[in-house]
């Protein structure tokens, strides 16, 4: 098992297969040493772990729960495509947007759901430049979606 596997367990998390694309795109792209996911929503076991706005109908904490999922759905689509999460050298970039209500504007502390996840797994490798985005609605209603951009190690 890979030690960032081991650490997913130790932090009592399971990766999901990979979610499939819910239209015409592909989940990861890859370009050299940098590898792009495209937009992971909040799903588990099939299910959206909260829907809706945040300020209207969901909490903060609700979205950094949310946020959280979204991160741990694109660890796991960049399983799928690398075999090994050892091979992520670093999280680059974490791009969120986040379903909001009117006046809602601390989609930061949303997104740090996600920012916080990754540096708890990867530790000083998961610190990341990042974009919290309000949006006035999301696909199916989910509260947040995130994509991400990590540095692979290629030479195995």
């Amino acid at each position: 098992m890979s030690k960032i596997e081991s650490r997913l367990n130790e932090i009592g998390v399971e990766l999901p297969e990979a979610p499939k694309p819910a239209a015409a795109y592909i989940p990861v792209q890859q370009t050299g040493n940098l590898v792009y996911t495209s937009g992971q929503d909040c799903k588990r076991h099939g299910s959206l772990v909260h829907e809706g706005k945040l300020g209207q109908n969901l909490t903060i904490e609700q979205g950094q729960e949310a946020a959280r999922q979204t991160a741990i759905n694109c660890l796991a689509v960049l399983k799928a495509h690398l075999g090994d999460l050892d091979r992520i050298t670093k999280i680059v970039k974490v791009l969120s947007f986040v379903n909001s209500g009117d006046g809602f504007v601390e989609q930061p502390y949303v997104v740090n759901g996600a920012s916080e996840f990754f540096e708890e797994v990867f530790g000083d490798k998961g610190k990341h430049a990042r974009s919290a985005i309000a949006a006035n609605e999301l696909p199916f209603n989910t509260p947040v979606e995130t994509e991400i951009i990590v540095e692979i190690d290629t030479s195995s």
